[in-house]
């Protein structure tokens, strides 16, 4: 899933945006719903609070308020789009695609728009769709989308998983560009897919239109995500690495997933990157599925972290599973 060396097209990351639902959930509130407790979220976790869509935020409205913010970032006017690609598992619909209703909310009537799962991972797989359609020469821009309202398909019961998840969006705008075919050029230098589905039933949602014919709830078996995720997104990193020829020491920044602080932590460390280039988040919000790299690349964006030219690895393991990693040169 990598250009060829010799390409001097590359995918560049123009903007990007983001958005939280103002209405917050701590774990302090969460203490009155189900038997837990802050310090055990905490020590578990890293997750202090959540955000949480009201009645009239959708998938969709979270996603359409990121691609705004993505555009206003990049100093493109929505028309400047020609390819949508939303990445989630909490749609507004069975069909239309999400995609297709954050390209109205956008006034466009052109160009491309749909939907991918990947669940957790599905903004890697985003990047990568969105970077062959670029490379192709098919499509001049894209906005890639991870929005997600978790807080519909949470057992809010469970106690082992309500606590994890929040609602958010996130949004990157990639613009077709030139470069040498080297690890130097801007833009997405390699992405890493991977995806096993003999491991269902360790991470999923227990209906669907196909089966049941209800939305379902989430379920997990949190240790054997824990001892999977670690050990396969380490692999996934390396693989990138030695696709372009970089190690840990080149990062600048490392961007995972944000869905546990135990997990960002141990993966940091396997793969010898120092925690002080790690990207962590999820203490604000909490895992938001695919919304959650886009979220923190928006924030540390904002802050100065990531600027123009610093190489930045993000990463992420999803239901199915799913897992991968993108290199790319900010």
């Amino acid at each position: 899933m990598t250009a060829s060396s010799t390409s001097t097209r590359r995918s560049i990351v123009r903007g990007c945006g983001s958005y939280l639902p103002p209405r917050v959930l701590t774990n302090a509130e969460l203490e009155t719903m189900v038997e837990t407790s802050d310090p055990w979220i905490v020590q578990r976790t890293g997750i202090r609070e959540r955000h949480i869509a009201a009645a009239d935020e959708t998938t969709s409205v979270l996603g359409l308020k990121a691609a705004q913010a993505a555009l206003a970032d990049a100093g493109l006017e929505a028309g400047d789009i020609d390819l949508i690609v939303c990445a989630t598992s909490t749609p507004d619909y069975t069909f239309p695609a999400t995609a297709t209703q954050i390209q109205m909310g956008l006034g466009l009537q052109g160009g491309a728009a749909f939907d991918l799962q990947a669940v957790c991972t599905g903004f890697i797989y985003g990047v990568a769709t969105a970077d062959k359609f670029l490379l192709s020469g098919s499509h001049r821009r894209a906005l890639v989308v991870g929005a997600e309202t978790f807080s519909r398909i949470v057992d809010w019961t469970d106690r082992g998983t309500c606590v994890l998840f929040g609602d958010g969006a996130g949004a990157i705008v990639l613009e077709a560009g030139e470069g040498d075919g080297k690890a130097s050029d801007r833009g997405v230098l390699t992405t890493q897919l991977r995806s096993d589905g003999r491991y269902r039933d360790r991470l999923y949602v227990d209906g669907g239109p196909g089966s049941t014919g209800t939305t379902g709830h989430l379920r997990m078996e949190g240790r054997d995500v824990f001892k999977f995720a670690v050990g396969k997104v380490v692999d996934v990193v390396r693989e990138a690495f030695a696709e372009t020829g970089l190690g840990p020491e080149d990062l600048d920044w490392f961007v995972p997933h944000q869905a546990n602080r135990r997990i960002i932590e141990a993966s940091a460390d396997k793969l010898g990157i120092p925690r002080e280039k790690v990207v962590i988040t999820v203490e604000g919000h909490g895992n938001t599925s695919a919304a959650s790299i886009p979220l923190a690349l928006d924030v540390a964006r904002k802050d100065g972290r990531i600027k123009q030219g610093d190489l930045v690895m993000l990463e992420a393991i999803g239901g199915g599973f799913t897992w991968g990693s993108a290199l790319i040169r900010w």
